[in-house]
């Protein structure tokens, strides 16, 4: 799912640990250069993250993996839209 020129954040062994992954989450967000993508991935689909990334101007494609994983792909959106 990911290139080069993606950032991949794995939050899975925060979750196991019962930690909180969001702050992590959004350092990863603030770290990300122009037009640089993101690629989370998780235990479960965290979907209110999707209108918390959609107000910072991403879009987003998930897939469950085979392990029933899930692997989302946050696009940041052209500035133009």
């Amino acid at each position: 799912m990911a290139d080069p020129e993606t950032l991949v954040l794995d939050v899975r062994d925060d979750i196991r640990a019962g930690r909180e992954p969001f702050q992590r989450i959004m350092a990863a967000v603030q770290s990300l250069q122009p037009g640089q993508t993101m690629a989370l991935i998780n235990l479960f689909e965290h979907v209110p993250l999707y209108t918390v990334m959609d107000r910072r101007g991403f879009d987003h494609r998930a897939e469950r993996t085979p392990e029933g994983d899930w692997q989302v792909l946050f696009v940041p959106r052209p500035a133009d839209s």
